[in-house]
C-alpha cells in the first residue's frame, strides 16, 4: 500500500467517525481495527477511482457507477483498486440509487480487508466530510496545545541550574517514556524516566550510533566492543524520520584501506548519516536525534506509544540540548562569535568562513507548510534537523547554512529549496538559488527541490560568452524590472500555469496575467509560441 500524501493535520480514527450518533454510520464489512485512520473524505462515482486517490481517504459513493446486473467480478475489481490506491475505507450511501448495500460489495470488502461503512439515507456525504474536518480540527487543537505546553516546560527546564537533567526529565514526562543523552563516545551522560529492559536499552544505544555525526577527534576504527547499529531492514532513518536509511550500519571510509580520522573519511561519513532514526523493539518506539552541534552528542527516546506531536516535542528538546552541550563542550560557539565580530569590523566573508568549520556551504531556504510564519523555536528545530546551528529567520522563510558534504533530506512540515555548494564569495548567488528552488518547490508541491539537479543539456554546448551576450540582448527590454523578470522565469518554469505561478510568487493570478502581458508587449514576442518560450527560457537561465 502506498504511503499517503497526508495533509498537515492529524488523522482521525475511523471508530471516532462511526461514534458520531448524528451521522448514523455503520460498519458492515472489513476489519474492526482501531488503528484504521482517515486522512480525508473524497466522493467519487468513477468505476475505477484509483487515479483520483492519494491514499488514506474515506471514499464515498452512492453506487451510481455500478452497472445493472453487476456481479462479484465487478465489485472485486472495484474494491481491489481502492485498496491498491491506499484507500482507508469505503462509505456506501443507501438511496437514491440502491436500497441496500450490494451483497457482492460486502463480500469483496471482507475479502480484501477494506472497512465498508453504510451511510443512511438521512446523512449526506457533505455531512460526513464536515464531521471528519471537525474531528481533525479538534485533534489538531489538542496537538498544538500539547506541543505548546511542552515547549514552555522544556524552555523553563533549560533555564534551571541543572539544565540538561531537567530537560531530559521534562521530555521523558511529556513522552511518557525514557530520555537519554549519549556522549560523543557513545556513553550515557544522563537519563530520565522509567528504565526500560536490557533489550530496549541496547537497541537504543545502537540506534544512536546510526545518527552520530563523528568529528575528526572522535573518528576511530570500530572495535569489537563498539555497539553495532541495527540493520537497514529494521531501522527507519531520515531527516527527520521518514526516509529509510540505505545502509545505516556502514561506516563510510572506515575500511582497511582508509585511514580513520581523515578529512575524506569525515565528510563521507557525515553525508551518509541521517540526522534522526527510529525503530520499534519489544513494542517500544525508539527514536534517536543527532544534536546540531556536530560534536557527536545524541538524544535518544523510548516510549511505549507514539502520539501526535511527539516528534515536534523531541525536536525542541534536541535544539535546547544542542545549545546546552555545544557551547560548553566545543569551540564552535566561540568560532561563530569570532566570525560575527570580524564581519562587523569589516572582514570579508571569505576570511571568516574557516571559523565556521568549512570552505564550501549550501544555502537552504525553508518555509513551514502551515499558514503561520516560523518563530525562532521552529527555525532552530529546522536547523537541528538539517544539522546546522547557522539559522536566520527572514519573514516567512528560514535560511540555513549547511556545510557541503552533509546530506540534506526532506523535513516533515517544511518545504525546502537547496542551493548548489558555494564558496563564501558566491554565497549571495547561492542565496538566490535557494530562494528560486523554494519558490518552485512550493509551486510544484515538492517537499525538497535542489538547484541545478539536472543532466547536461544542449544549451551547455553554446560558448558561455556568446550565450550571455544573447541573453542580455533578448531580455534588455525588461531587465530594469526585477518583478517582470522573476514572474516570466517562474511562469515559464511552471509551463504557463497562472495559478501555480501566483502561489510561487505570493501574488494574485490577475497580477501574474498583467505582468506576463507586459512582458509580451515589451519583448514584442508571442509567448504562446513554444519556440519563443524556449529562447526566453534559455536567456533566463543565463541571466
Amino acid at each position: 500500500m502506498p504511503d499517503p500524501a497526508v495533509p498537515p493535520t492529524p488523522p482521525v480514527p475511523l471508530d471516532a467517525l462511526l461514534a458520531r450518533a448524528d451521522l448514523g454510520l455503520r460498519r458492515i464489512a472489513g476489519p474492526a481495527d482501531p488503528a484504521v485512520v482517515v486522512h480525508w473524505a473524497h466522493t467519487s462515482e468513477m468505476a475505477d477511482p484509483y487515479p483520483y486517490l492519494l491514499g488514506g481517504e474515506l471514499l464515498l459513493s452512492a453506487g451510481v457507477h455500478v452497472p445493472d446486473g453487476a456481479g462479484a467480478g465487478y465489485f472485486d475489481a472495484y474494491v481491489s483498486r481502492i485498496v491498491a490506491a491506499g484507500g482507508a475505507a469505503l462509505g456506501f450511501g443507501v438511496a437514491p440509487v440502491h436500497d441496500t448495500v450490494p451483497g457482492a460489495l460486502v463480500e469483496a470488502c471482507e475479502m480484501h480487508g477494506l472497512p465498508l461503512v453504510e451511510v443512511p439515507p438521512r446523512t449526506t456525504f457533505s455531512a460526513v466530510a464536515r464531521a471528519l474536518w471537525q474531528l481533525m480540527a479538534q485533534a489538531r487543537t489538542a496537538e498544538l496545545r500539547r506541543v505548546t505546553e511542552a515547549q514552555q516546560s522544556l524552555a523553563t527546564a533549560a533555564a534551571r541550574p541543572d539544565p540538561v537533567p531537567s530537560v531530559l526529565q521534562q521530555l521523558a514526562r511529556r513522552l511518557g517514556g525514557r530520555a537519554v543523552l549519549y556522549g560523543p563516545e557513545g556513553t550515557r551522560l544522563a537519563g530520565a524516566g522509567p528504565e526500560p529492559g536490557e533489550e530496549v536499552r541496547t537497541a537504543l544505544a545502537k540506534l544512536a550510533e546510526v545518527v552520530r555525526p563523528p568529528s575528526p577527534g572522535h573518528l576511530r576504527t570500530p572495535s569489537p566492543e563498539d555497539p553495532r547499529p541495527p540493520s537497514a531492514g529494521h531501522t527507519r532513518a531520515s531527516s527527520p524520520g521518514h526516509t529509510r536509511a540505505s545502509s545505516p550500519g556502514h561506516r563510510v571510509g572506515s575500511g582497511p584501506d582508509a585511514p580513520a580520522g581523515s578529512p575524506g573519511d569525515l565528510h563521507a561519513d557525515l553525508a551518509a548519516r541521517p540526522s534522526s532514526a527510529s525503530d520499534t523493539v519489544a513494542g517500544v518506539r525508539l527514536v534517536a536525534h543527532a544534536l546540531g552541534n556536530g560534536e557527536g552528542f545524541v538524544l535518544g527516546t523510548a516510549a511505549p506509544q507514539r502520539d501526535a506531536g511527539d516528534h515536534t516535542i523531541a525536536s525542541v528538546a534536541a535544539v535546547l540540548l544542542s545549545l546546552l552541550t555545544g557551547e560548553r563542550h566545543s569551540g564552535s560557539g566561540a568560532g561563530r562569535s569570532s566570525a560575527l565580530v570580524r564581519l562587523l569590523l569589516g572582514a570579508a566573508p571569505a576570511e571568516v568562513a574557516p571559523l565556521l568549520g568549512g570552505d564550501r556551504w549550501r544555502v537552504v531556504h525553508g518555509r513551514p507548510d502551515g499558514r503561520a510564519a516560523p518563530d525562532p523555536v521552529a527555525a532552530s528545530a529546522l536547523g537541528a534537523a538539517l544539522g546546522s546551528s547557522l539559522v536566520d529567520v527572514a519573514g516567512e522563510v528560514v535560511r540555513v547554512l549547511v556545510p557541503d558534504g552533509r546530506a540534506v533530506e526532506r523535513v516533515p512540515g517544511w518545504t525546502l529549496g537547496l542551493s548548489a555548494a558555494a564558496a563564501p564569495r558566491d554565497w549571495p548567488a547561492a542565496d538566490i538559488q535557494a530562494a528560486r528552488a523554494l519558490a518552485r518547490a512550493r509551486a510544484t508541491r515538492a517537499p525538497l527541490l535542489r538547484h541545478g539537479d539536472r543532466p547536461p543539456a544542449l544549451t551547455d554546448l553554446v560558448p558561455p560568452t556568446e550565450a550571455d551576450a544573447h541573453a542580455r540582448a533578448l531580455l534588455a527590454p525588461i531587465e530594469q524590472s526585477p518583478a517582470l523578470v522573476d514572474t516570466l522565469r517562474t511562469w515559464l518554469s511552471l509551463h504557463g500555469s497562472w495559478d501555480r505561478t501566483a502561489v510561487a510568487l505570493d501574488v494574485h493570478r490577475n497580477t501574474v496575467r498583467q505582468r506576463i502581458a507586459r512582458c509580451a508587449a515589451l519583448l514584442d514576442a508571442d509567448l504562446d509560441d513554444p519556440d519563443v518560450r524556449m529562447e526566453l527560457w534559455f536567456a533566463l537561465r543565463r541571466a
